[in-house]
């Protein structure tokens, strides 16, 4: 049977680029392979015919001989180039995975020491209240790698150098073959590298890197509330094989403050007040992160009553406006009474009852539920 035309088999123009060429050759070698159709008795031969028109096409001296003279140009049997039945199904599996994760050459063989990027790190940063309101400048110091200054980096003690993997041969990856599949993985022995050290240097033990702390200036924005994390931009761990670094993140904890507790954007806080100021009523001073603020206590306030102060909050950094402070009133009781003190107060208790209920509403509202649970 006469082969179909490479173009038609990929379903691509003439004229198609590498890239869509590749394209086409991923999308239907992963539909015809045969571990993926097993009940199909016409997937071999489709990836075969897939597989031969990829591996004539994505050659540039092939593509041109089979572009000028059809499959005579690359027919094995008339000097031309491969046919396609030296790989097997294994090696153009590898392809496909090799190029959907960035594996680099053809076949998903890398052309040198792969590349890593470095890991990232995180910093405690330990702050008040107020500054979290008001975002502030600072220092940290955290650890880093540097370039060892006795061996330049490479490792190697001085007055010698790393020698080529002689298990990977520098590649810094090794091949597996399992089945159908290809497999590649990080050389065990250079762990990567594509080189192998026989004499370390002493001070940095073949590592080329030595631990030293650097100062990092650190800007926390105004609002920035507990365990938010503020990225850092390649100072965390250095990467493997030239690879770039990873990130830090200051991680924010707040402080526990000894008036105000936060949620969110608002603030709360109590306030004790005395009997007298709760009876008669009155102003009230209060603190909040910026200055002093005053409300007045009406008369007769209860015990527990919470005043809204509107604004007086935080303004988180994602909000258009400030939280609000919300005082709950506590009623303190008078402790260490003189006698004279005790007196007043018996005197006071008895021209209250003598009043009635009304200078009690909340005992005479109870009293009557508790004897209506008793009948």
């Amino acid at each position: 049977m006469a082969k179909r035309d490479y173009y038609e088999v990929l379903g691509v123009a003439k004229n198609a680029s590498e890239e869509d060429i590749k394209k086409a050759y991923r999308k239907l070698a992963m539909k015809h392979h045969p571990d993926r159709n097993p009940d199909s008795k016409t997937a071999e031969g489709k990836f075969k015919e897939v597989k031969e028109a990829y591996e004539m096409l994505s050659d540039a001296q092939k593509r041109d001989a089979y572009d000028r003279y059809g499959h005579a140009g690359v027919d094995p049997n008339m000097g031309g180039g491969s046919a396609g039945g030296a790989g097997g199904f294994g090696d153009s599996f590898g392809d496909i995975f090799g190029d959907i994760f960035g594996g680099g050459a053809r076949g998903g063989r890398s052309a040198g020491p792969q590349v890593y990027r470095g890991a990232d790190l995180r910093y405690n940063l330990e702050i008040t209240l107020e500054q979290a309101a008001h975002g502030f400048d600072t220092t940290i110091r955290v650890p880093t790698w540097d370039a060892c200054e006795t061996c330049h980096g490479s490792g190697a003690k001085a007055g010698t150098s790393p020698s080529t993997c002689s298990t990977c041969g520098g590649h810094g990856q090794v091949r597996m073959q399992q089945g159908f599949f290809s497999i590649q993985q990080t050389c065990p022995k250079c762990h990567g590298t594509g080189k192998t050290i026989t004499d370390p240097c002493p001070p940095c033990g073949g590592a080329g890197k030595i631990k030293r702390n650097k100062t990092l200036e650190v800007k926390i924005p105004a609002g920035i509330d507990d365990g938010m994390r503020i990225r850092s931009s390649g100072n965390g761990e250095p990467g493997t094989n030239g690879g770039p670094s990873g990130d830090l993140y200051v991680e924010v904890h707040i402080k526990q403050h000894t008036v105000f507790q936060r949620d969110g954007d608002d603030l709360h806080c109590e306030i004790p007040i005395s009997f007298t100021k709760a009876a008669l009523g009155g102003d009230i001073e209060v603190p909040t992160l910026s200055g002093k603020a005053s409300f007045s206590i009406p008369e007769g306030t209860q015990s527990g009553k919470t005043f809204r102060l509107r604004s007086k909050g935080i303004k988180g950094v994602r909000s258009g406006y400030a939280g609000d402070l919300f005082c709950h009133v506590v009623v303190e009781t008078p402790v260490k009474l003189t006698e004279a003190q005790k007196a007043s107060l018996r005197e006071f208790e008895r021209l209250t009852l003598e009043g009635g209920a009304k200078h009690s509403p909340q005992s005479k509202s109870w009293m009557d539920k508790v004897k209506g649970f008793f009948e």
